[in-house]
């Protein structure tokens, strides 16, 4: 039978699953996606459908559909399996996926098959228009493909948290996607320093649920130590240590918790636990090259001469952990600048100024990532290669984007320090003054930015650029 194709299309895109929930491709690191998937699949058995679906859509994103029906028929054994009785409505995703791919295959007879497998299943559930179906699985089912596609997704993910949850209060798995997703965006808010919406009751709520979930537990000790209450978060980590002691994704986050209060070697013991368990973990690696930088101004504050072969290793250390990180994950931004950082401290500058380049040439930076960048870059100039000319121009550039964060913070703090520095030399040009003036005025101090400028002036009084700000600025106030 003739399949109308314009019928098939539009049944298609009316589907609910990965295909047209838009997740870009350029958005994530596919390979280090589908090793993450795969290493759940392993540890999380319970969310097996969920991780196979999405595998399968990654699968086909690498252009092998052949691999993503291995992947659909994973997901389908795992629905089966589970409760053979009544249906796990998560299928329903996957046969969208079926469908998507097959039509993707041109087989598109196959494709119509499951189109029709999933209108009937509609059909059964409710009376009125059969694709209007509201299934919280299915919200659930897109908010952790939403979380697992990074932080561009997030806010949506909570949406679909949220609207799951209206339906099922209680469902264990849906408030830990809530939680996971809530965690993620205070952290985040934090570093914009923006508003926070706490996290911990959420957190808190998930482990009610499901006491088992020692992931969660994990987050809620970071959480505590966030808000200074470290022994009650040494508390959770320590119970989840006990429950799943050789879960990598409790390790790595109690490894966090250790290097966070200063106990670095016990955060190093941890992860190499973990790293036995998950070699490839961009996370592990990232975690022990932060570990080994903290060992190494351990190494430079407390003794006046560090003996030098121990400083040489722990530097080796860092960049081959770092190193490997990017490997396992090129669009891995933190690990970028570790690295860049790192080999600043081995006084390897190419290898540094190559490694600054491609982290800012990663294409899903947001502001505060790239503010990060110019305060870290400034840096390198300024304390590597002496040059305070160039360190200026680089923290300008941070500051310039109107977005607080931590990043913007370090750039203000660092020029203030730098230019009050120049003066108190007293190198005083009209050009510090003058880039002052500027500080003051992107930090809104508008007051304070006249002031500078009118130095400026009075030591450079034809140029444009200082008249036509202090003009600006005093019509402005």
């Amino acid at each position: 039978s003739a399949i109308s194709m314009s019928s098939l299309k539009s049944s298609l895109l009316k589907l609910e699953c990965h295909f047209t929930w838009t997740l870009l491709k350029q958005d994530v690191d596919l390979c280090h996606l589908e090793e993450t998937i795969d290493d759940q699949t392993e540890f999380f058995i319970e969310s097996n459908i969920t991780n196979y679906n999405l595998l399968s859509y990654v699968c086909h994103l690498k252009g092998s559909n052949e691999e993503a029906l291995r992947n659909l028929q994973k997901a389908e054994a795992e629905a089966q399996k589970n409760n053979p009785d009544e249906i796990d409505w998560r299928i329903l995703v996957t046969w969208g996926n079926y469908a998507w791919i097959y039509y993707h295959m041109k087989r598109y007879e196959e494709a119509q098959t499951y189109v029709n497998k999933v209108e009937n299943s509609c059909k059964t559930l409710s009376s009125t228009d059969q694709w209007k179906i509201q299934l919280p699985e299915i919200y659930a089912e897109q908010g952790w493909a939403l979380l697992k596609f990074g932080r561009k997704y997030y806010k949506r993910a909570k949406d679909c948290f949220e609207t799951a949850l209206k339906n099922e209060p209680n469902n264990p798995r849906f408030n830990a996607g809530y939680a996971i997703v809530m965690y993620r965006l205070e952290d985040i808010n934090c570093r914009q320093c923006e508003e926070i919406i706490p996290s911990l009751e959420p957190l808190k709520r998930a482990v009610e649920l499901n006491p088992k979930s020692t992931f969660i537990m994990a987050l809620i000790a970071l959480k505590l130590q966030d808000l200074k209450q470290v022994d009650e978060g040494e508390r959770y980590i320590e119970e989840a240590m006990q429950i799943t002691p050789d879960l990598p994704y409790v390790q790595r986050y109690a490894a966090k918790f250790y290097r966070r209060k200063g106990e670095v070697d016990k955060a190093l013991e941890i992860l190499k636990k973990a790293l036995a368990v998950t070699p490839k973990s961009a996370f592990l690696h990232h975690q022990l090259g932060v570990c080994y930088r903290v060992k190494l101004f351990q190494l430079k504050n407390t003794t006046r001469y560090p003996p030098q072969e121990q400083v040489e290793e722990v530097i080796r250390l860092a960049i081959f952990h770092l190193k490997t990180a990017i490997v396992q994950k090129a669009k891995f931004f933190a690990a970028y600048v570790e690295l860049a950082n790192m080999y600043a401290q081995g006084k390897r500058y190419e290898e540094a100024e190559e490694t600054f380049q491609k982290a800012f040439q990663i294409n899903i930076l947001f502001d505060d990532d790239k503010q990060q960048y110019y305060y870290h870059y400034g840096n390198f100039q300024r304390f590597h290669m002496k040059s305070e000319s160039e360190a200026i121009r680089y923290y300008l550039e941070g500051l310039k984007i109107k977005k607080e964060s931590y990043g913007r913070n370090g750039c203000r703090n660092a020029l203030m320090k730098l230019l009050e520095k120049r003066i108190q030399r007293g190198l005083e040009d009209a050009t510090d003054f003058g880039t002052l003036g500027l500080v003051h005025n992107l930090s809104g101090e508008k007051h304070k930015a006249i002031e500078y400028y009118e130095k400026a002036i009075a030591l450079c009084p034809n140029n444009e650029e200082y008249l036509s700000a202090l003009c600006e600025l005093r019509l402005s106030i």
